[in-house]
């Protein structure tokens, strides 16, 4: 799955191997590979699902992937990710998925007793560039953002929080915008493209014109 990242000035391409995610090892490198081939190197582009070990993550950095996201890996194997941050600074992304604010791994398919804020405080220290925190209630929703648990989120933090789940339309951009000050960098957006309900450029447009009033 491709996604699209919205932030002021900088653009991503955000790609999750969602079968991978629930398989727990990698499961669509070959459609990974063209797709970084597709854009490229004009787009930086930033992958997770499945990633397990450093071999996978040092593979996918030199196919030309620029960031990694951790996610399940990460709560179960927080010395994995304190090493990936050691051995790959400044390529590592962690990946938090929570529902009232306790996190999920695994695709979603189990939740944990692990508070959000907690474990996103703890993974910066390691290295972290950002985390993407995704309120799973909401993803692919089309039922808008929760402003107010990214906020929370990213108040409690010093590296940049991206904003994931839930995205509809320009109004949740405006919205984001107006709390970026809070450490919020930017958004991702996949369903709302597909079905229309956003103008991928327009939406762009805004974020680049209110980002960081």
């Amino acid at each position: 799955m491709a996604r699209h990242w919205l932030d002021q000035g900088a653009r991503r391409l955000h790609v999750v191997d969602l079968n991978g995610a629930v398989a727990g090892k990698p499961k669509n490198e070959v459609a990974i590979r063209a797709i970084v081939k597709a854009v490229g190197g004009s787009l930086p582009v930033q992958l997770g699902g499945g990633i397990r070990d450093l071999d996978t993550i040092e593979r996918y950095l030199d196919l030309g992937v620029r960031y990694i996201i951790i996610g399940t890996a990460a709560v179960k194997n927080p010395g994995f990710l304190h090493d990936a941050c050691t051995a790959f600074s400044g390529h590592i992304i962690v990946g938090l998925d929570a529902k009232d604010g306790k996190v999920a791994v695994e695709g979603w398919s189990k939740m944990t007793r692990h508070d959000v804020v907690d474990l996103a405080q703890k993974f910066q220290d390691y290295g972290v560039e950002a985390v993407v925190y995704t309120d799973i209630g909401r993803d692919g929703m089309l039922s808008g953002i929760n402003i107010d648990a990214t906020v929370k989120l990213a108040q409690k933090l010093t590296v940049p929080v991206i904003a994931s789940g839930g995205l509809t339309g320009l109004a949740d951009i405006e919205a984001l915008c107006k709390v970026e000050p809070e450490g919020i960098s930017g958004v991702i957006t996949g369903r709302a493209i597909y079905q229309g309900t956003i103008d991928f450029r327009k939406a762009q447009e805004t974020a680049d014109k209110l980002g960081g009033k």
